[in-house]
């Protein structure tokens, strides 16, 4: 049906699509066939909603994004703090959402699962409550987030990949399909394997961001030290702070490595336990 005074703008809702009263629907939107926009739900303008999707409560999703057939979004989080509480899933602008994906929203009251913009989320991804991906990021088939996982700007995951709850996997970074991450993955790397492991600098992908070749070069400096060096973490991070020329992105990459010793086993955000 159509939402109570929402008929004459230039909407195309298919007539077995069943849309709460509660949602607020954009201009120019497309909904498929038997698609549920379910309570308190939003979609921005533009936005195209293919057959069999499922929008459930406390679903926000921006404009000019495509959700394509069968995606379930908004559903509860597989969590056993979960106590019913308001929580959102919120989904920035031109994002594209294939086919079956799944999110879920979050843990805590007033909390998100948080997709930015400019993002391509293949089929049968799973993203999972408390997540946060960033814009421009790639993530490919039948990867898997667990809960609590930051995904920065510019990431490329490939299929397969699993990921470790409380991961945070640093802007520009690449991971290989078929990955079993367990620790943070830092800014600018390439990682792969099971466990997936940090196997060079993402030079493509720092060139493809139109990185600065010099920039690209200490970064490259900062890479051996931290990895093919017999430094440990501490010795590497003093050492690109005495060898290495100030750079943003090296100082963004040292500030990411830092952060991890504060963390439990490899990944910043995981705090100790006691």
């Amino acid at each position: 049906m159509t939402p109570e005074g929402k008929g004459a703008r230039d909407l195309s809702i298919h007539p077995t699509a069943v849309i709460d009263p509660s949602a607020q629907i954009g201009e120019n939107v497309t909904i498929g066939a038997y698609t549920v926009v379910g309570p308190n739900c939003a979609v921005g303008d533009n936005t195209i909603l293919g057959p069999h999707v499922v929008l459930e409560e406390y679903t926000l999703i921006g404009r000019d994004c495509q959700v394509r057939a069968g995606a379930v979004l908004g559903g509860p989080p597989q969590d056993h703090k979960f106590k019913g509480e308001r929580s959102y899933v919120r989904i920035g602008d031109r994002n594209l959402i294939r086919e079956f994906v799944t999110m879920h929203r979050a843990t805590g009251e007033e909390q998100s699962t948080s997709v930015g913009h400019d993002n391509m989320i293949m089929a049968y991804v799973h993203v999972g409550h408390n997540c946060a991906i960033g814009n421009h990021t790639m993530i490919s088939s039948y990867a898997g987030l667990s809960g609590h996982i930051d995904v920065d700007d510019h990431v490329v995951m490939g299929g397969m990949v699993g990921v470790h709850q409380f991961v945070r996997v640093g802007k520009l970074a690449m991971l290989g399909g078929y990955s079993k991450v367990v620790q943070d993955v830092p800014p600018f790397m390439l990682a792969d394997g099971r466990p997936a492991d940090v196997l060079d600098l993402n030079v493509r992908g720092l060139r493809r961001a139109d990185i600065k070749p010099g920039a690209r070069a200490k970064l490259k400096h900062a890479y051996k030290l931290l990895y093919r060096s017999n430094l440990n973490l501490s010795q590497a991070l003093e050492a690109i702070e005495e060898e290495v020329e100030p750079e943003d992105e090296v100082t963004f990459l040292v500030e990411f490595m830092k952060s991890i010793s504060g963390g439990n086993n490899g990944r910043g955000m995981d705090r100790p336990r006691r």
